[in-house]
């Protein structure tokens, strides 16, 4: 999977990822504050999530991503 953890010792809670992610991967637990991986297996590894955790408690795997390729047309 591409994103393999968040740290809930660094989250905040601020609920970026959550509001960054495309494929709707990430949930808040009601009862912490914290954010969790709800859906692993539906990340398409946009990385957003990663890029706009402002504390870096998001890990992320390469081992789901492809190489870029171009599309054309």
């Amino acid at each position: 999977m591409a994103i393999e953890r968040i740290d809930t010792d660094l989250c905040t809670g601020c609920r970026k990822c959550m509001s960054c992610c495309p494929a709707d991967v990430i949930r808040m637990d009601n009862d912490n504050q914290k954010a969790f991986i709800k859906y692993q297996e539906d990340c398409s590894t946009c990385f957003f999530c990663m890029l706009e955790c402002s504390e870096n408690a998001i890990t992320m795997s390469v081992a789901k991503t492809s190489p870029y390729f171009t599309s054309w047309g």
